[in-house]
């Protein structure tokens, strides 16, 4: 865990989306600590690391997203992909609470569009079916533990979004290595509509969920 905490303000008494809340705060304070030429040097290694991946190689469309400033960082990622010609999706906001995907167009395209909302890009958008094309689903997540239940920002977008892509494409998670959880002594609270990963990424390595472990 490279000396970071792996917090858990978790106890029988709270419900299940106060649990969720509270490991959400903990989680986002712990991110806060890492410094930007940390966060940078992490977001070239999760790019070496799902670029090199067997999982990756032959994969014509991959769905991601612009990280905001504390998540794990996901350009250089999105980047190498897009050089050796592999169509990107990613989120972006329509009217109301509408969301869609639009391809990526480089990083001179992408543009904050609503405040406190990550880059999007300037593309046409497609509806939510869009998530039909990728080959692999690179998700949000603040934690995810070893059943690859994934502890979303809240929003529940993903989880309804997840609901559009193919039976056979690959949702990964990419987090720090402390915010893995062992699902036996500190599991991830979850609802029966919360989507579990099939894989991790951290900066050091990529890890599949067995399929038997997920719930």
């Amino acid at each position: 865990m490279n000396g970071a905490t792996q917090p858990y303000p978790i106890h029988a008494a709270l419900e299940i989306e106060d649990a969720k809340n509270a490991l959400r705060a903990a989680i986002r304070s712990n991110r806060q600590q890492r410094s930007p030429r940390l966060r940078q040097e992490a977001a070239e290694s999760f790019a070496d690391v799902l670029a090199s991946a067997d999982e990756l190689a032959d994969v014509r469309c991959v769905a991601a997203y612009v990280a905001r400033p504390h998540e794990p960082g996901t350009l250089p990622l999105i980047e190498r992909l897009a050089e050796r010609g592999v169509r990107i999706l990613l989120p972006v906001l329509g009217a109301g609470l509408e969301r869609g995907w639009a391809p990526y167009a480089g990083a001179d395209d992408l543009q904050e569009r609503a405040p406190g909302r990550p880059p999007e890009p300037g593309t046409e958008s497609h509806g939510p079916e869009a998530l039909q094309e990728a080959d692999v689903v690179i998700a949000p997540a603040l934690a995810v533990d070893t059943t690859g239940m994934r502890l979303g920002q809240g929003g529940g977008w993903y989880d309804r979004a997840l609901s559009h892509k193919r039976p056979d494409a690959l949702v990964v998670a990419m987090v720090f290595p402390e915010e893995i959880y062992d699902a036996a002594e500190r599991p991830i609270p979850h609802e029966p509509h919360d989507v579990p990963v099939d894989a991790i990424a951290t900066p050091s390595g990529w890890t599949a969920i067995a399929a038997t472990s997920q719930v």
